[in-house]
């Protein structure tokens, strides 16, 4: 009996590391699709296409499942969670067009509600009244990208995330932009062995770019 309480403790052990692999694997996936989407964006080489880096914070709002214990019953698949999001962004722009890739996190630690998430997005924006005289340039746009979402009691799944999203650049100098927009994308992602799903995040969004 004893030798079998040990292999089941051993069992067990094995499933949760192969389990903390498996999410830090889905996290290194992210950032993969994220540097190949960011080698197609960037087209550098023309006057007209000035490359950026920047940081981004923002309020976001998740509506995925959360569950409060092993069950199917347990599972409330539609919650919304709010929290703040933090990103990093490179891209380029033209007068007219901007292309974005954008990587988040998101750590919600809500009672009974825990909720994060990592995504990375490719962004393509149009400023449909852009003028070199003035210092503030509305724009829209649309994303897609790839995102893994967790919460409590082994709720953990991934998928494609597209939306839209529309926003105001302010030229604070000739190299640094403020931006601020708003940014919803819908996600496929679900688990079927819990009932799950991530249906959609929004997310008000205050970003720094260094224009070169």
């Amino acid at each position: 009996m004893l030798l079998l309480g040990l292999y089941a403790l051993l069992r067990m052990q094995k499933i949760k590391l192969i389990d903390k692999e498996l999410k830090m694997l889905k996290s290194a996936a992210v950032v993969v699709l994220c540097l190949g989407l960011g080698s197609t964006l960037y087209g550098g080489g023309s006057d007209s296409n000035h490359p950026f880096i920047g940081v981004e914070i923002g309020y976001a709002t998740v509506q995925g499942a959360v569950a409060n214990g092993p069950f199917l019953d347990d599972v409330n698949p539609d919650y919304k969670g709010s929290d703040i999001e933090y990103g990093i962004r490179i891209g380029a722009q033209t007068e007219s067009w901007r292309t974005t890739l954008a990587f988040n996190f998101f750590d919600s630690n809500e009672v009974n509600a825990k909720q994060n998430y990592e995504k990375g997005l490719a962004s393509v924006d149009y400023f449909p009244f852009y003028s070199k005289e003035s210092s503030v340039e509305p724009y829209i746009g649309a994303n897609v990208g790839y995102v893994n979402y967790e919460s409590e009691n082994n709720i953990d799944m991934s998928g494609f995330i597209y939306g839209l999203q529309a926003g105001v650049v302010f030229k604070v100098t000739e190299n640094v932009e403020a931006d601020l927009m708003y940014r919803y994308s819908l996600s496929n992602a679900t688990q079927d062995d819990r009932n799950a799903e991530l249906d959609h995040i929004g997310s008000i969004v205050f970003g720094i770019n260094y224009v070169y």
